[in-house]
């Protein structure tokens, strides 16, 4: 299964390889990452909507945000599964998640025990 994550951290790419080593050895999960909601965007045209099962999206990035991304991505792609991920787990960021169609929602720092258990078993 392909999963796209976006951050503006660079070292999250290390940090979700090393938590998710086992499942990518196994190829049992395949990772791609954006750097940018707009980045993302472009990832996400160019591969056939079927191949990515879920996007996992932080939600504060310069320039366009995680709700931009999720917005674009409920517009092209309405079952596309997108979790989205912030530092900041105020009531009105999860109801706006939410309300935009995000499928869940991780506060940073995440559980990674949690958010690998979600996707493999709902996703």
């Amino acid at each position: 299964m392909k999963v796209l994550i976006v951050d503006d951290e660079l070292d999250v790419e290390q940090l979700y390889r090393q938590r998710f080593r086992k499942e990518i050895k196994s190829k049992e999960i395949e990772m791609i990452f954006a750097f940018s909601a707009n980045e993302a965007m472009d990832v996400i045209d160019q591969l056939a909507t079927m191949d990515i099962v879920l996007v996992l999206s932080d939600i504060n990035m310069p320039g366009a945000t995680g709700f931009d991304l999720l917005k674009f991505i409920k517009g092209k792609h309405p079952k596309l599964k997108v979790i989205m991920v912030s530092a900041y787990g105020d009531t009105m960021t999860i109801d706006k998640a939410e309300t935009l169609g995000a499928s869940g929602f991780f506060l940073k720092p995440i559980d990674f025990i949690l958010l690998k258990d979600n996707i493999l078993k709902n996703h």
